[in-house]
């Protein structure tokens, strides 16, 4: 027997959904029309890409860790700004003493770490101790070479002892890295930060809220940042290595922003540029592209060779060809937009008659029928290292392998991770490999400190030229001297002397790219390259 459903309670029902209806408007009423109480606002967020993963984002520590992340979390005590003017930062003010070996800091007042401990001169010393456990990881930076003792003057005093005069020593410490502020749960034990740390704490406008390796890092506003918060909430950068598969997400509307040396080809650069639909800015010069030389290799040791490599080189055909004019071809090692910086160098012109010339005086000899160049027996024959994520190396290595081969060289060209590049340009195991200077506020100080100190390939590079001796001492003076007029003429000389001897072959003035989406605005360039540009974007 089928039973139909009945329906008499339908009435009771209804009357009890009616009361449940009433009791709920009762306990969450309407607003009333003057509530002024508005929607929750969306955050304000932005994607943007990095070529390789950011790292541990440890302060005082080098690759993987990535300068523009690591100057999102930490700060300096001296801040570099444009024309080169530092200004206080985490240090309200400074005196020196006039023997220049003593910088007594005032800092700052009230500021937080991320994790809403305190910064003070405790935690000044605690971290400027921890990098000298490293000292000579870090004497590519002159100070860290000079720097002797750190003292607690009071809670928010701090002084620097030098074991001698060493002008540049707050240009040094305007720096991305290694003198930054790590906040005390961040240290591990022992203190050796350059191991290790347990978590990326500093007083920066940024932090990391999440973290997947090789995959993507999060950073949110610090909330306790002491200074102007940034006008985004969130910045996730996406681990993106390969330079067309960026370009590509950024068409599709996967990121809002492409900035960064190398990020993109230039290429690309201007094609993105050419359709009119995007931002896009160019910088001033920040550095250098250079072709360094080691003369610890014996067919690289004579002058004049690498004069005639550098002869070889059609610089302006590379300008053009591969950067489609946004670099500048360079005549010098350093653009005249650094202090002490105003050369009157001749410069080693495209000349392929030269070249061969010099090449046949050193006895490399082009036998008939032969493509290549012999001495002795050997063949002159080299290799050229380079960073296989930057896709204007690549093709950069190719054109001089071209130019070369047209005077009798054999360049093998080789890409590799950008680690076993560093390992062996600081072991000195290179004939031949891509290298470019700091840009401000590191030059031209650390570009001669390079010149002089051991272990990180320049130094060594150098090492076979007839003057090393001389050139180290001046160096040595130059960064010691308190006297403007004695700077300006040695840094002319030392300048001059690495410019004639063609260890470092100046290619072109490298300029920072960035192209992004119409919806944001105020897209600047830091004034310190390697500074990130987050903090003023709307």
């Amino acid at each position: 027997m089928i039973r139909t459903k009945s329906t008499r309670f339908i009435p009771k029902i209804a009357v009890l959904l009616a009361l449940l209806i009433t009791v709920l408007g009762c306990a969450n009423p309407k607003p009333a029309a003057n509530d002024k109480t508005t929607p929750a606002q969306k955050p304000k967020e932005i994607t943007v890409s990095w070529m390789r993963d950011l790292g541990p984002s440890n302060p005082h520590a080098y690759y993987p860790n990535q300068l523009f992340s690591q100057s999102m979390i930490y700060e300096p005590l001296v801040s570099y700004n444009e024309g080169g003017e530092l200004k206080p930062y985490l240090a309200e003010s400074w005196n020196i003493s006039t023997d220049g070996k003593e910088y007594t800091f005032k800092l700052r007042k009230n500021v937080k770490f991320s994790d809403g401990s305190s910064f003070n001169a405790a935690i000044v010393k605690r971290n400027f101790d921890a990098i000298l456990k490293n000292k000579s990881t870090h004497t590519w930076l002159g100070i860290a070479k000079v720097l002797v003792k750190t003292e607690i003057v009071d809670e928010q005093t701090i002084k620097l002892t030098l074991s001698e005069p060493y002008y540049p020593t707050l240009q040094d410490l305007a720096t991305v890295r290694p003198f930054r502020f790590l906040g005390e749960a961040g240290f591990p034990e022992g203190d050796d930060t350059l191991k290790d740390l347990k978590a990326p704490i500093g007083t920066g406008p940024w932090m990391i809220t999440e973290y997947k390796q090789d995959q993507y890092t999060v950073f949110t506003r610090n909330p306790n940042y002491w200074g102007e918060q940034p006008k985004v909430d969130k910045v996730t950068v996406k681990i993106i290595p390969d330079s067309e598969t960026r370009v590509l997400a950024f068409e599709k509307g996967e990121l809002d922003m492409i900035f960064g040396e190398g990020a993109i080809s230039l290429d690309a650069y201007k094609q993105l540029q050419g359709t009119g639909k995007y931002g896009t800015a160019l910088s001033d010069p920040v550095g250098t592209r250079n072709i360094l030389l080691n003369s610890t290799n014996e067919k690289l040791a004579d002058q004049r060779v690498r004069l005639a490599l550098q002869h070889g080189v059609n610089k302006q055909s590379i300008v053009d060809g591969i950067t489609g004019g946004v670099e500048q071809k360079a005549d010098s090692l350093l653009s005249n937009n650094y202090p002490y910086v105003d050369l009157k160098v001749n410069p080693i012109e495209y000349n392929t008659a030269k070249a061969m010339a010099y090449l046949d005086e050193a006895g490399w000899k082009l036998a008939p029928g032969q493509t290549i160049r012999e001495k002795d027996g050997k063949k002159l024959e080299l290799e050229l290292v380079y960073d296989k994520t930057d896709p204007i190396q690549k093709t950069m290595g190719e054109a001089v392998q071209a130019a070369w081969g047209e005077i009798g060289i054999k360049l093998n060209i080789a890409g590799v991770e950008l680690t076993t590049a560093t390992k062996l340009l600081r072991e000195g195991k290179f004939d031949v490999r891509f290298w470019f200077n700091s840009g401000v506020p590191y030059d031209p100080h650390t570009l001669i400190n390079a010149v002089k100190e051991p272990s990180f390939g320049v130094a060594e590079a150098h090492s076979r030229i007839p003057m090393k001796q001389e050139l180290d001492q001046k160096i040595q003076t130059v960064l010691a001297s308190t006297n403007e007029v004695e700077r300006k003429k040695l840094y002319t000389e030392i300048l001059t002397t690495l410019h004639e001897q063609s260890v470092i072959v100046p290619i072109s003035y490298i300029k920072q790219t960035v192209v992004y989406n119409k919806s944001l605005s105020n897209v600047t360039f830091p004034a310190s390259r390697w500074d990130h540009p987050f903090n003023g974007i709307k």
